[in-house]
C-alpha cells in the first residue's frame, strides 16, 4: 500500500512558522516512507478565507522546495461530497437536526429527540468517549457551511490519506474524526501531532496573533529552525535539494518533544 500524507492549510493568511513546521513534518514523514505528499486547501469556512491567500501559500511552499503530488484539492469545491456523507448519516439515524443556539462546552443532547426548527445538524455520539468529552458535535453549521470535522474526514478518506501529521492544537479533533470515520465506514489513518509553535506570550502562532510570514529567501534560517523545533538533526548544506534529501533520510518522529504525542 502506498503511504500518503497531506498538508492542509486554511487560506486565511500567509504561511507562518507554525504552518511551516506542520508542512515540513508532514512532508518528511511521507517522503521518508517513500510515499506521496498531497496539498489540500481547507477553505470550507469561506468567510474566513482571504482572496489570493491560497496561491500565496502554494508559491511559498514551492519556494521552500516543498513539491506536492497531484492536483491541489479545494474543500470549497467539494460540498456535494460532504452533503452526500451527511445525508448518509441522517438516513442511518446517526445525525439529527438541532435547534439550539451556540452551546459552550459539552453538548448535553438537548435535541436528540427532534427539533421543530433545526438550525444545524449534529452527529450522534451515544456510547462513545466523544460523548463524554464534547457530546454530539456539529457537522453542518447554522450558517449552512459544513463543519471542519466532517469535511476533513471525507477528504482524507476519498484522497486515500494513510498518515495525518499536523499540529498538536488539533489533537482534540482527532477523537471526533475517528468517530466519524467509524460511522461512515472509513479507514482510520495513523495520526502524529507535532509541537505547537507559540509567540513570546505563549499564544499559538496564527493570523489572529499577528504571526509574521515566512520568507523562502530565508530558507537557510527558517528550515533549520523548523527541524530543531521538531527535534530533528539539521543538514549542513547550502543546497535546498540536498537539505531536504538529508532531512528525509534522517527523519525520526520519535525525536519530537514528548509533548507532541
Amino acid at each position: 500500500m502506498v503511504r500518503r500524507g497531506r498538508f492542509a492549510p486554511s487560506p486565511t493568511g500567509k504561511l507562518h512558522f507554525g504552518s511551516m513546521v506542520s508542512a515540513a513534518a508532514s512532508y518528511l514523514d511521507a517522503r521518508a516512507a517513500s510515499g506521496e505528499w498531497l496539498v489540500r486547501m481547507e477553505d470550507v469556512d469561506t468567510p474566513r478565507c482571504i482572496s489570493g491567500a491560497a496561491d500565496q501559500i502554494l508559491r511559498t511552499l514551492e519556494g521552500f522546495g516543498l513539491h506536492w503530488d497531484g492536483p491541489v484539492v479545494y474543500q470549497s469545491r467539494r460540498t456535494e461530497l460532504y452533503r452526500a456523507a451527511l445525508d448518509r448519516l441522517i438516513a442511518e439515524g446517526k445525525a439529527y437536526g438541532c435547534g439550539c443556539s451556540r452551546v459552550p462546552g459539552r453538548y448535553p443532547g438537548t435535541c436528540r429527540g427532534g427539533a421543530a426548527a433545526p438550525r444545524a445538524w449534529r452527529v450522534l455520539t451515544a456510547g462513545s468517549d466523544v460523548e463524554e468529552d464534547v457530546g454530539d458535535f456539529v457537522v453542518l453549521r447554522a450558517d449552512g457551511l459544513f463543519a471542519y470535522q466532517l469535511a476533513v474526514v471525507v477528504d482524507d478518506a476519498l484522497q486515500g490519506i494513510t498518515d495525518v501529521v499536523r499540529g498538536g492544537d488539533l489533537l482534540d479533533s482527532t477523537p471526533r474524526q475517528i468517530w466519524l470515520q467509524r460511522l461512515l465506514g472509513y479507514p482510520t489513518p495513523r495520526y502524529l501531532h507535532t509541537p505547537v509553535a507559540v509567540n513570546a506570550e505563549g499564544q499559538k502562532l496564527s493570523k489572529q496573533t499577528l504571526a509574521p510570514a515566512v520568507d523562502p529567501g530565508q530558507w537557510r534560517t527558517v528550515l533549520p529552525d523548523a527541524l530543531r523545533f521538531l527535534g530533528q538533526p539539521v543538514p549542513e548544506t547550502d543546497s535546498l535539494t540536498r537539505f531536504w534529501s538529508q532531512a528525509v533520510a534522517n527523519w525520526d518522529p520519535e525525536g519530537m518533544p514528548s509533548a507532541a504525542r
